[in-house]
């Protein structure tokens, strides 16, 4: 049996890794987007790595991602925005504009690639929910 004081330090410990964690995480993610290995994540490489999502998030092959299949990636305020014929579903060219608007919107300096310090702010995290 665990006592309090164990269970206690173990969720402190856990607690406090957490951001570490995150961060490695998001360090992983930039080497896993990141296939010329230059430290940076360019709109391209972000695009391959949607397209390639797109097609494992799409199992019955109709071309298009419904809600259920996006995940909790979008909300649905966010797919509704995302989807110019207003027909629940995002289509390939859908998918990626929404990558890009939101590759955009993570590139505050507009140099068209992304760091793991763009990557980890609100705007990259947004990203990186629909690459992984």
């Amino acid at each position: 049996m665990i006592s309090r004081r164990s269970f206690a330090l173990t969720l402190a410990m856990a607690v406090l890794s957490a951001p570490a964690l995150a961060a490695s995480g998001r360090k992983g993610a930039l080497k896993m987007l990141d296939p010329d290995n230059d430290g940076t994540v360019d709109l391209a490489e972000a695009k391959k790595a949607a397209a390639n999502l797109f097609a494992k998030l799409d199992p019955d092959h109709d071309g298009t991602l419904d809600a259920r299949e996006l995940r909790g990636r979008l909300t649905a305020k966010e797919l509704a925005a995302a989807d110019p014929d207003h027909d629940g579903t995002l289509t390939l060219d859908e998918y990626l504009a929404v990558v890009e608007q939101r590759f955009k919107a993570a590139d505050p300096d507009n140099d068209g690639t992304l760091d793991v310090k763009e990557l980890n702010s609100r705007a990259g995290r947004a990203l990186l929910r629909l690459l992984k």
